[in-house]
């Protein structure tokens, strides 16, 4: 909406105008044109010269093209997800990715119990992995407060599964930490190796997927990778688990 040469004619009265709507977007497709000129400090006069510049008839016409333009921004936004997770799910075909898989296999093959520790959405796709091993044939558990107390003692045959987006929230370190410390291995899918929930696992899963925070800071970077990691596993312990009982039955 905005080019360089529209930018660039802009006077510095309209210059305030132009700075304070690519700020407050969302507040300014709801505007009266005398609220917007207030909330700048400058005349309906320079709105309308702006609107003006902007290649509009008048103050409707722009918010109307702005609240379009906006729209069009998160759709486009949309389509990126949708090839994020294409290029998501091409890695999880690769060697790479599939040596991983195959660690924590290994791993939590010979457990006999399985925890799963995360807060926020992480803690929410956590339950998910619970419910899942569960319904495989693998006794798990989820943490997802971070105040549970995790007592002294060892525990080779549980294995600790850490979940988050960033690989760097506190509770869910902490909670990590004191399972080590049980003696059980660690598990750890983060989006990014580069972390300190990574650095801390056994065997480590990354997705890399782009990260998304709405006002407030609150993440919504996608979990459809998480969910599509802790299903894969559950899949091929189950396989591994009917492989091991046809053997024992022959």
């Amino acid at each position: 909406m905005f080019t360089h040469e529209i930018v660039k004619s802009f006077n510095q009265l309209e210059m305030d105008v132009y700075n304070y709507i690519v700020q407050n977007e969302e507040q300014v497709i709801r505007m009266k044109v005398r609220e917007l000129a207030d909330a700048v400090h400058v005349s309906t006069t320079t709105i309308l010269r702006f609107c003006k510049k902007a290649g509009c008839e008048g103050y409707s016409e722009f918010r109307l093209k702005l609240k379009q333009e906006m729209a069009s921004q998160e759709t486009s936004r949309l389509d990126m997800d949708i090839e994020v997770l294409k290029d998501f799910f091409q890695r999880a075909q690769t060697k790479a990715f599939q040596e991983n898989i195959k660690a924590a296999l290994e791993l939590l093959v010979k457990s006999t119990s399985i925890i799963f520790v995360g807060v926020g959405s992480s803690a929410i796709m956590g339950q998910y992995g619970a419910r899942y091993f569960n319904n495989v044939g693998w006794l798990s558990f989820a943490i997802g407060d971070p105040f549970t107390p995790v007592f002294r003692g060892k525990n080779e045959n549980t294995v600790a599964v850490a979940l988050s987006v960033s690989g760097e929230t506190e509770q869910t370190i902490t909670l990590a930490e004191r399972l080590k410390r049980r003696g059980c291995p660690l598990i750890s899918i983060t989006n990014k190796a580069n972390c300190s929930i990574a650095k801390m696992g056994d065997c480590t899963i990354n997705y890399y997927l782009p990260a998304y925070k709405t006002h407030g800071d609150y993440d919504i970077t996608s979990q459809i990778a998480v969910a599509f990691i802790l299903e894969s596993l559950g899949r091929q312990l189950r396989r591994i688990h009917n492989s091991a009982e046809d053997i024992l039955n022959e």
